[in-house]
């Protein structure tokens, strides 16, 4: 009965119902916020960058995702360093989903596990374009590592753009 195991567990990408392709995705690529160009891909892993700054963000998990993806939006690209220069994709789950893009900001709606569908846009993307995954998981960096992808851990990331959490923070 595989229509009733989860996508991870069936080893196929995760789908919306009534569609053959991953949620946001379009012909096995991200869609791209630049217009298309094949630059790189920052694949940003929200529960664990979230989860990084201890701040109440369980309260309101989809504030927290909206206040990274606003600093995401927010980011001064001269001075970022190099690995995080690129198309920045946003990977949201559970409570958190909903989020909507910015300009400058593709956010995706993980379907079930953020770090499957991570693992999913890292498979589909590699093959063509540079992609860096921001987290600090452990057994993701090893999964998304094999499929050639680098790291960058969330502490980097947040040195990097102006977040650092609630504003009004516990």
């Amino acid at each position: 009965m595989d229509g009733e195991r989860p996508a991870n567990e069936r080893n196929e990408r995760p789908t919306n119902v009534g569609d053959e392709r991953p949620a946001n995705v379009h012909g096995g690529r991200v869609e791209d916020v630049d217009g298309g160009r094949d630059e790189p891909l920052i694949v940003v892993d929200g529960a664990n960058v979230v989860g990084s700054v201890p701040d109440g963000w369980w309260r309101d998990r989809r504030g927290a995702a909206t206040r990274l993806r606003d600093a995401l939006a927010a980011r001064d690209a001269a001075a970022l360093p190099p690995p995080l220069l690129g198309a920045v994709t946003l990977v949201v789950e559970g409570a958190a989903r909903g989020v909507p893009p910015v300009a400058g900001v593709h956010v995706e709606d993980a379907p079930r596990s953020g770090d499957d569908h991570i693992v999913a846009l890292v498979a589909d993307n590699v093959g063509h374009r540079p992609v860096v995954v921001v987290t600090a998981d452990r057994e993701l960096r090893e999964r998304v590592r094999e499929l050639g992808a680098s790291i960058v851990s969330p502490g980097e990331l947040r040195a990097s753009i102006p977040y650092g959490g609630r504003q009004d923070s516990i």
